[in-house]
């Protein structure tokens, strides 16, 4: 049998290359140890074993554990703040004396009362739980009591309703308190045992399901006996605390107890002493302090007196009574404090931060230098200059420049011809007479005959039908309530009217110069050359580097100089004296913007540069908005009304905040009520960023050729046309085209489009400008009127259980 032999198609395949692709290991045996020079120079990475990992795993999770301990351990203890818990009730049904009644356990701890006004606040010491307590309480009605109290408390304690869970009050003192950042909070419900056993079961079932929206994995504690009282305690003390990010960078500090001294020269300003506990930072004397409400002012000293509020009492003779042991603990403390007042730090005036707001502009930093002789007369010999050239007919003066002369050359400076000349050429090149007088008729007609059909298209314009026609596209446009539209007034020239505006080729990628033609505010504002680079650097060194001053659990007095004499008034009201620390240039003025979505409960209209009360961060302050798109381009289109369902950039002048930070946008009714209508987030302080504002002009095609229209209603004379002849020209449908000529005097227009036009499409125009806000800005907010439940329900649906 014969063998099988392949034939001439058989594949071939390459044969196998052992000895050019060695491995990892026998590279390093036929190496020797030899090392690249790159590997040299490269640092030396320790590869750790699979035993060494898992160890260094457990040491960072170890110190991950011990970090979160330490903190939990030093807030409330001896050498730390106290525990600051803001107790708010959500129902008007609920007994907030009742609930202090239960939370002051004399059994277990000593407690210190202090009634301030409307808000009440105590002191509970705790020796057997190694913990004290600074409870306060505010009323969700009162609005800037509730955020500003919540701005530096550690927990919030929300009191429900055992049947409604909240009521309309109470849910938009929630929708604040979600939109500015909460800290850490704990949820307990009040006479759900006064309740019969059955209805206790189907109250709780409610609640849960009431709960979902709002706090969908949070446990509810009990809160009507003094054993569920003692159970909370503990849950307040040993819950993890949450972070806000706004006040972990800044030392921040609630006022305990105020003093006011006035000037010699004026009774009205004068050195406001603040005490209290340091939080967030440690405190420096030279940097600023703003109080919240009130403005940024500058510290003399800071002073540390003795607490008036120790953990531990055991240094004071202890009584049999322990009320009268409160009272000698007190006593005996102010008498302490006055004798051994030490004073911590001294304001040092080179390193002092300056209260410097605004930038003086310099009048001649605009200077423009006046034109020279040779200047002037290089201009007026250019102007002078005339060009006489051969063009066919039907050239214009434009497509006249491109044309080249014999030379090879277009005319310029020194083509010069007489006119005699001009004249002799043309009777060389002429071939008889009667050419010669047709084509001078043929010129006469194109110098003249424009007027004359100017004249006769003029005859046959009806005005009456031209207005009625008008004001129905007038009605038309405004049911289809085109954005941006506006109408072409008829009182004033649109060249003027619209004179600041220009036209551009694409809204996206045209050029736009951010320093061209800036307002005077621009003068008395700062900017940063990177924001970005200068955050980043101030934030790296308040991590790493280690500032002079009062730590963090300390109780200090702050020496406040030139303050109003209201700031203490406010407080002895009732009113909670709030102060953080400044960063670095945080008191300086510029253009903020702001990202905020629109409160779903608001469906008032709200217009561009109104009036609106902010709450950005710690500060507060009115101001006249911008409104714009929130987009990636280099120019933002500008808003006229805040719209719903979209996220919108707002800009105003205000002065520098480094982000995050939170944002919350009120509007002041007539009754004086503040209604929530944005939140948000700070996004950056960019003042080169542009809100470009987009005016359309529309007009109405009279007569359609094949791609030539005739168009009206968009100018009214002839001279706007010629104004806006360069400014491309689209249509609703997807066409673009140009201008080609004026017809008449009465606005008409001849239009060339890329594609046949439609009768019932509309030719539009796009004008922008770049819009700036307004300098409105104004530190200081009237009190709201406190919440009034019929008024809330017209604005805030009601949340409760059914």
């Amino acid at each position: 049998m014969a063998a099988h032999r392949s034939g001439p198609l058989k594949q071939q395949n390459k044969a196998h290359k052992g000895g050019r692709h060695r491995g990892r290991g026998s590279a390093q045996r036929d190496g020797k140890g030899r090392l690249a020079p790159k590997t040299l120079s490269k640092k030396v990475r320790k590869e750790l074993s699979r035993v060494d990992q898992r160890h260094r795993a457990s040491q960072l999770r170890k110190q991950k554990k011990e970090a979160v301990l330490a903190e939990k351990r030093q807030l409330g203890s001896k050498d730390g703040p106290p525990h600051q818990v803001l107790v708010v009730p959500l129902h008007n049904r609920i007994s907030l004396p009742e609930a202090f009644r239960l939370l002051q356990d004399r059994d277990s701890g000593i407690v210190h009362l202090n009634e301030l006004g409307s808000s009440h606040s105590f002191m509970l010491l705790c020796p057997r739980l190694k913990h004290r307590w600074f409870f306060t309480s505010a009323r969700p009605g009162d609005l800037h009591t509730v955020l500003d109290m919540a701005k530096v408390a550690d927990t919030i304690l929300f009191l429900l309703d055992p049947l409604e869970g909240w009521d309309s009050t109470g849910n938009y003192c929630l929708s604040c308190l979600f939109a500015q950042g909460l800290p850490t909070y704990t949820l307990a419900v009040q006479g759900i045992s006064g309740l019969p056993l059955k209805k206790q079961i189907d109250a709780r079932k409610k609640l849960s399901k009431a709960m979902e929206k709002r706090f969908p994995d949070d446990k509810l504690f009990l809160l009507d006996t003094q054993q569920e009282a003692g159970m909370l305690l503990r849950q307040l003390a040993n819950q993890k605390q949450r972070h806000l990010a706004f006040r972990d960078r800044r030392a921040y500090l609630f006022a305990h107890a105020a003093d006011f001294v006035p000037n010699e020269e004026n009774n009205l300003v004068g050195t406001l002493k603040i005490s209290g506990y340091v939080r967030g930072q440690t405190l420096n004397v030279n940097s600023l302090l703003h109080i919240t409400g009130h403005g940024d002012f500058q510290m003399k000293q800071i002073d540390a007196p003795l607490d008036p509020f120790p953990l531990n009492p055991r240094v004071i003779k202890s009584q049999k009574d322990p009320g009268m042991e409160m009272e000698i603990c007190d006593t005996d403390a102010v008498a302490d404090m006055e004798e051994d007042l030490k004073v911590l730090m001294k304001a040092d005036p080179d390193r002092q931060e300056s209260l410097q707001t605004e930038a003086i502009p310099d009048p001649m930093e605009g200077e423009q230098t006046w034109p020279t002789e040779e200047e002037l007369s290089e201009a007026n010999v250019k102007e002078s200059s005339k060009v006489v050239k051969k063009v066919p007919k039907g050239t214009s003066s434009y497509q006249a420049e491109w044309i080249l002369d014999e030379d090879g050359e277009s005319g310029g400076e020194g083509d010069e011809y007489d006119v005699a000349e001009h004249e002799d050429f043309m009777e060389e090149e002429s071939q008889d007479e009667s050419s010669e007088e047709e084509e001078e008729e043929e010129c006469e007609t194109m110098t003249i005959g424009e007027s004359v059909r100017d004249d006769l298209y003029d005859e046959k314009v009806d005005e009456e039908a031209e207005e009625k026609m008008l004001e129905k596209y007038k009605q038309e446009r405004l049911e289809e309530m085109f954005p941006d539209e506006v109408d072409t007034p008829r009182d004033m020239a649109a060249r003027i009217r619209f004179q600041k505006y220009r036209g551009l080729k694409s809204f996206r990628t045209s050029p736009w110069d951010p320093k061209e033609n800036l307002p005077p505010d621009y003068a008395r504002i700062f900017q940063f050359q990177n924001f970005t680079n200068t955050r980043k650097s101030i934030f790296k060194e308040i991590e790493e580097k280690e500032v002079e001053g009062a730590e963090v659990g300390w109780y200090v007095t702050l020496h406040i100089s030139e303050v109003p004499v209201s700031v203490v008034e406010y407080f002895r009201q009732g009113a909670p004296l709030i102060a953080f620390s400044l960063l670095p240039h945080e008191q300086k003025m510029s253009v903020l913007n702001m990202v905020v979505r629109r409160d779903p409960g608001n469906i008032e209209p709200v217009k561009a540069k109104e009036e609106l009360i902010f709450h950005c961060g710690f500060r507060r302050f009115r101001a006249s908005p911008l409104f714009s798109q929130h987009t990636a381009a280099d120019k933002h289109k500008f808003q006229r009304f805040l719209t719903a369902d979209v996220a919108l950039v707002v800009t105003v002048y205000a002065p520098i905040t480094f982000p995050p930070a939170s944002v919350l946008l009120f509007k002041q009714k007539s009754n004086g009520m503040h209604n929530l209508i944005a939140t948000g987030h700070l996004l950056s302080v960019d003042p080169d960023r542009m809100v470009i504002k987009r005016v359309v002009l529309s007009g109405h095609p009279f007569k359609i050729f094949t791609k030539m229209a005739v168009v009206r209603y968009m100018f009214f004379n002839r001279e706007d046309v010629l104004w806006f002849k360069p400014v491309e020209l689209r249509t609703k449908w997807g066409r673009r085209g140009h201008i080609k000529e004026p017809l008449g005097t009465h606005g008409h227009m001849k239009c060339s489009f890329d594609g046949k036009l439609k009768s019932q499409d509309t030719v539009l125009m796009n004008l922008y400008k770049r819009v700036f806000p307004k300098w409105t800005y104004d530190p200081y907010v009237p009190e709201p009127v406190p919440w009034v439940k019929s008024e809330i329900s017209s604005v805030v649906p009601e949340v409760g259980m059914e």
